[in-house]
């Protein structure tokens, strides 16, 4: 496969990870504010949240693309017809203001976000199919900086086209963006040659979930998952609320975290997936968390001394970085240990695992934030990424020689 043809696949996946991000974003993120103006209690804002929970569940929503075969090219055919519905939701959503219809719009928030959720997996499915092994890190860099992207426009660029031109122009905007991302996977279905040979028998999907951990450090890799990005994104999470208690403007904070934030998270995701061939799985692990550490205890001193303006910016730019380097290591390595036989069910696996900790993280901070304030918080963060970096320090060489492994046997099957 030559470079023009893998730099298109690349841009593709990239920007239908970013209109895919794009609309539970500004339902659950970017409502919230519109939402507080008509009346809405605090209570409701915080449960209208849980329109996000479909994503726990991509391990049972994998099932039906691994196995539902929709003729020849099957993964194109699962994009094409879950985006024909995600565009009839769209339209739905969009016919008329539904600010103060609090149910309806949960209904529907909660009916896109398993939409998108459900797309997310034939997508990086058809990833792990398509883009060679040496790739797929990098493929994980440009989906980290998507959902960078994603967070600055669906959180902000959104809401200001809502204000500017009225409820349905955001939806018209994310359905056109949908379109202009699938419909070049029709040109593509031919990629998917492996497909048309008739499937053998498959085993149960328990037994494929069980045969996941079989791999080469599935296990070790398995632990890092659970461990890696929580306790940084929790910090991250929390980081708004923390700047206004230590008196900065909240124009000031938005621009900082949601602009200037996402934007540092974006390019040292893509400059870290840039690295990881450099440096090694095995070395990139212990790195990214190094800094991760670092950036968050520079975080949790600057507000337990209270050092400022200044170091509280150049704390919350250090951990924007490091964030958006882990992840774009931690949805890099996904894709590699998702094999290309079990490519759904696999991705499935670990995205529902990868979900699990990152919701329950920030719940668990949260009540550290009520009892211990910001300074402990951050402190206990602190102490979590500690962990995640002596785990790393600990399975590096297994990851390291899991990776291996994998390139190994595709240079054997292309040999």
């Amino acid at each position: 496969m030559n470079g023009s043809r893998i730099a298109g696949l690349q841009l593709l996946f990239g920007w239908l990870n970013l209109v895919l991000a794009i609309p539970s974003i500004y339902l659950m993120f970017g409502m919230p504010l519109v939402m507080r103006q008509y009346g809405w209690s605090g209570t409701e804002i915080g449960l209208f949240q849980l329109a996000g929970l479909p994503a726990v569940f991509k391990f049972a929503l994998a099932v039906p693309v691994q196995r539902v075969r929709l003729g020849k090219g099957h993964l194109v055919h699962w994009m094409l017809l879950l985006g024909a519905v995600l565009l009839v939701l769209y339209w739905l959503i969009g016919r008329q203001n539904l600010i103060e219809q609090r149910g309806t719009l949960f209904a529907m928030t909660l009916a896109i976000s398993v939409l998108a959720t459900w797309m997310d997996i034939p997508l990086n499915a058809l990833a792990v199919r398509w883009l060679p092994r040496t790739e797929q890190l990098r493929a994980g860099s440009i989906r980290s900086a998507a959902l960078f992207l994603g967070a600055i426009i669906g959180g902000g660029a959104m809401l200001l086209v809502q204000a500017r031109f009225g409820w349905q122009a955001p939806f018209l905007l994310m359905g056109l963006g949908l379109l202009a991302g699938v419909l070049p996977l029709l040109m593509l279905r031919h990629r998917e040659h492996s497909e048309t040979a008739a499937p053998g028998p498959q085993p149960g999907f328990v037994a494929d979930w069980v045969s996941f951990f079989n791999q080469p450090a599935a296990r070790q890799w398995t632990c890092l998952l659970l461990t890696g990005f929580p306790f940084i994104g929790a910090a991250w999470l929390y980081l708004k609320p923390l700047m206004l208690d230590q008196g900065m403007p909240m124009e000031q904070v938005a621009w900082l975290v949601g602009i200037v934030g996402g934007g540092t998270g974006a390019l040292a995701s893509l400059l870290g997936g840039r690295l990881v061939p450099v440096l090694g799985a095995a070395r990139a692990i212990v790195i990214y968390l190094l800094a991760a550490l670092l950036a968050l205890l520079l975080l949790t001193a600057t507000v337990w001394l209270r050092l400022g303006p200044a170091w509280l910016i150049a704390s919350v730019l250090c951990l924007a970085a490091s964030m958006g380097a882990v992840s774009a290591l931690m949805f890099g390595l996904t894709l590699f240990f998702t094999r290309r036989q079990r490519n759904a069910s696999d991705y499935g696996l670990q995205s529902s695992l990868f979900v699990i900790t990152r919701l329950a993280v920030p719940v668990a901070a949260g009540l550290l934030l009520d009892r211990l304030g910001h300074a402990g918080m951050l402190a206990v963060l602190s102490g979590g990424v500690l962990v995640a970096f002596v785990l790393a320090w600990r399975v590096r060489h297994s990851i390291g020689r899991g990776t291996e492994s994998v390139l190994a046997d595709e240079r054997s099957l292309t040999g």
